[in-house]
């Protein structure tokens, strides 16, 4: 697992500067997660047959521990599986729709429509285990 400088910037848990959906190609898909919002969710989700988006902040330590995790998914399942991040936050209508309360939170959509969550941090081999079902 790769180690992530999680003090980079003070907006993601992982270090990193996010792309976002207007960032790629029709027809692309990213090998890392995409910055998902409140303006550019429905655009994600109409793009991409399956997408997981995780839901975090910048003060919950076990959204830290998982995103490494979500890094490394979204560069070995590109084509398959296309991962977001959402920071609660700042996206407080997605939160109030989505029922977010707890996190970090994972919500799947696929084709475009809300199949599940996932609550909670967890090693990576449940991770790839629960979202098996989901693609293909």
């Amino acid at each position: 697992m790769r180690t992530v400088n999680i003090f980079k910037r003070k907006d993601s848990p992982d270090g990193r500067e996010y792309k976002s959906i207007a960032d790629f190609k029709e027809g692309t898909y990213p090998s890392e997660p995409l910055l998902v919002t409140d303006e550019n969710m429905d655009e994600t989700l109409g793009r991409f047959p399956l997408i997981v988006v995780d839901c975090w902040a910048t003060w919950c330590g076990p959204c830290r521990m998982i995103a490494p995790i979500i890094e490394d998914l979204a560069e070995e399942k590109a084509g398959e599986i296309v991962f977001g991040k959402l920071n609660v936050d700042e996206n407080r209508s997605l939160s109030m729709k989505y029922g977010i309360t707890a996190i970090p939170t994972l919500l799947i959509f696929k084709e475009g429509e809300f199949v599940d969550q996932i609550i909670g941090a967890m090693p990576k081999k449940s991770l790839e285990k629960k979202l098996k079902g989901y693609a293909g």
